[in-house]
């Protein structure tokens, strides 16, 4: 190789290098494992826990009609009851998210009994992506249509120490 193409070769890579978009959102974890994530709606907190033992504790905001379970598709509620973590989304409109079994069988037979859609797509995520959505929300309590949502930096954390198949259960 001549001195041109590595002087080339090298300038390239020193300038990728500057393009870097900071620190990867992705984390690792090596602690003990979650076995459950329980979710108090009432006093908006979510606590992942390893049996007994609370491993983190977070704040957190609910859909825009946060009183009650969830039953059809618009309510704005965010589901009570017992779920699991099923699927995760790296590249969320919400920074990243982990998403909920919702709905199950049962929640799927109510709606239907009302000639409703119950509805879907429920995450924990983090904050908007778009610099709009995330103003509104920083201005409003209960901002989302039924997800839980927390901080960037807790979804991050909770994304990494959060397992699919976790279970996850919604308490009023």
């Amino acid at each position: 190789m001549d001195r041109r193409t590595f002087g080339l070769g090298a300038a390239a890579t020193l300038g990728l290098a500057g393009c870097s978009s900071g620190p990867s959102k992705f984390r690792s974890y090596n602690g003990p494992e979650v076995t459950s994530v329980v979710v108090n709606k009432g006093a908006r907190k979510v606590y992942l826990l390893h049996h007994e033992d609370v491993l983190r504790e977070y704040d957190m905001e609910l859909g825009f009609a946060p009183l009650g379970h969830k039953q059809i598709e618009g309510d704005g509620k965010t589901p009570e009851g017992t779920y699991l973590i099923d699927r995760r989304n790296p590249n969320s409109r919400y920074h990243l998210s982990i998403g909920i079994s919702y709905p199950n069988g049962q929640d799927r037979a109510n709606a239907a009994a009302m000639g409703k859609k119950p509805g879907g797509e429920i995450f924990i995520h983090g904050e908007p992506n778009n610099a709009k959505e995330r103003k509104r929300a920083a201005r409003v309590d209960d901002w989302t249509a039924g997800c839980i949502a927390v901080t960037n930096d807790e979804i991050e954390e909770i994304y990494a120490m959060v397992r699919d198949g976790t279970v996850i259960t919604l308490r009023p």
